[in-house]
């Protein structure tokens, strides 16, 4: 057998032996100020000195002593702590706390943590819950015990979960108010009030809403009012239905309920907001403003139909467009450029006697009313509808108490009935209002329509931008080959008038006092759709 003694360095089974040493250190802790009560840190830390002593440990160092919660491990102290004894150049092979739930409540994440130390030769130690760890039966006594913990954590959860759902049921915020809120207390009773800077944050939403500016136009506009407000956060803002007068939170299972609190924005002005961000999925888009330049971005190049770029030619101090494409060749000076967009406003550019646009403005009058009227017959449809969900959604619920259904079954088809409610009176709040001044605001659209080429060339580089996206939504496209600008959509207000006007003409004045039907437009040979040329 001896001559096998050399072979023992190949034999399996072996395990290194882990230096053990008097060496520990403290780590304490309360979740917060108000949950001091019997477990203050002072008595934490006053029981592990003295366990210590008892014991004959060298303490190397406390941990804790501040507020963290255990419900998860991501603690600043704690992993400090959890660093320092792994690290240690002198051995620490005792943790000391409190009791087992002063360690961690996080369940199987802690009884992970606390095997990872245990097989560095690290144990934890709890003053109010004696026994040895290092043995096999002490460190199952410790995993009940964090297991428990865990339990009792969720249980308080569920019981303060509870009250939570029940308060927001009454319309009552339990949290902190959102920015833009402060809490006052009137007759004895708490209020979430806005204050001057919820003001400021209630214009940020109707610019957005009406004006479609940048986030960072926002907090330019912003801080020239004295708010200092990052417009990264914006979004954020933007899309908290607290500020319509809703209030969502997790103890609701994806719901929403009325709130109690003062409503910042009407809820149309929220779904709008809301709407232009989805069109871009990070809140804000960055433009470098060059006034000469003002068709960048918005102009594409009819080849590749990627967005073209402005530039100055340096030599000759020119203005030009360009594909930014990889071997495209599709550019063009921006006078020529200039020059063409400016004949396709002249074509959607009312021009006329006032007699014409008389009879344009009755007829725009009238087609509007008509519509208007079609849409309230619409909405009253929507509104019928909503009561006939409503009521099979009623009639769902006493079948599951009759026990007609099962709750399986319930739970299905209600959650299908209160989808469809809540998408009808969405379109509802979407539904445009009635004009209350419709002449006014006809004869101040007409003339705008009268000075289109005048108004582009007076307006600021930004409102250029706002301009054209009113008049051409999706752009215009520029190709080389042919010289051809085309656009895929006219704004349907401006293209009206354009054709309305054109028939018209074509009637002699004083014939007839009535307004004439408009046929459905036809393709138009300037500003048109698809195929046809600017």
């Amino acid at each position: 057998m001896k001559e096998l003694v050399v072979f023992d360095q190949f034999a399996k089974g072996q395990s290194k032996a882990l230096k053990r040493t008097n060496n520990c250190v403290i780590y304490t802790r309360v979740s917060s100020k108000e949950q001091e009560q019997g477990y203050s840190l002072d008595t934490q830390r006053k029981a592990c000195e003295e366990y210590s002593r008892k014991n004959n440990y060298t303490m190397m160092g406390q941990f804790g002593g501040t507020y963290e919660s255990a419900k998860t491990d991501e603690r600043k102290e704690f992993n400090r702590m959890l660093s320092y004894v792994k690290k240690c150049k002198e051995k620490i092979t005792y943790i000391i706390v409190y009791s087992v739930d002063r360690f961690s409540r996080s369940g199987a994440n802690a009884i992970y943590i606390k095997d990872q130390l245990r097989s560095e030769g690290i144990f934890l130690v709890a003053v109010t819950q004696p026994g040895d760890a290092s043995t096999s039966s002490g460190d199952f006594q410790q995993n009940i015990q964090i297991i428990f913990s865990q339990y009792d954590n969720q249980l308080r959860k569920e019981k303060c979960m509870a009250g939570v759902k029940e308060a927001l049921m009454r319309g009552e915020w339990c949290h902190k108010a959102p920015y833009g809120y402060d809490e006052v207390i009137v007759n004895g009773k708490r209020k979430i009030v806005i204050n001057e800077k919820g003001k400021l944050l209630q214009k940020a939403f109707y610019w957005k809403a009406n004006e479609r500016i940048t986030h960072a136009l926002i907090s330019e506009r912003l801080a020239e009012r004295g708010l200092i407000l990052d417009e990264k956060r914006l979004s954020g803002y933007f899309r908290n239905p607290f500020y319509c007068g809703l209030m969502a939170h997790s103890a609701l299972g994806g719901s929403v309920v009325e709130g109690n609190h003062e409503r910042m924005i009407p809820r149309d002005v929220f779904l709008k907001v809301n709407d232009i961000l989805k069109e871009n999925k990070y809140g804000y888009s960055c433009h470098e403003e060059n006034e000469i330049i003002p068709l960048k971005g918005f102009l594409k190049c009819g080849h590749c139909h990627q967005p073209m770029r402005g530039y100055i030619v340096k030599a000759k101090d020119i203005p030009y467009y360009k594909c930014n494409t990889k071997g495209c060749c599709n550019n063009k000076s921006a006078k020529e450029l200039h020059n063409i967009f400016e004949s396709g406003l002249e074509y959607l550019t009312l021009d006329g006697n006032a007699g014409v646009k008389s009879l344009v403005a009755k007829q725009v009058v009238t087609t509007y009313n008509n519509a208007n009227k079609e849409k309230e017959g619409d909405k009253e449809a929507v509104k019928r509808q909503i009561v006939e969900v409503a009521k099979k959604l009623e009639r769902l619920e006493e079948r599951l108490i009759l026990e007609e259904i099962t709750l399986e079954l319930y739970n299905k088809y209600s959650a299908k009935l209160k989808l469809e409610i809540v998408e009808m009176e969405r379109g509802l709040l979407k539904t445009v209002k009635k004009v209350s001044n419709l002449q006014d605001c006809v004869k101040q659209a007409l003339e705008f329509c009268a000075k289109l080429p005048t108004v582009w060339r007076l307006l600021a580089y930004k409102d250029k931008q706002i301009f054209q996206n009113l008049l051409f939504p999706e752009g215009i496209s520029f190709n080389k080959k042919n010289g051809e600008c085309r656009t895929n959509k006219i704004n349907s207000v401006f293209l009206y008038i354009a054709q309305l006007v054109r028939d018209v003409a074509k009637i002699k004045m004083g014939e007839s006092k009535l307004i004439f039907d408009i046929p459905h437009l036809v393709g138009l040979v300037g500003i048109e759709p698809t195929t046809h040329r600017l």
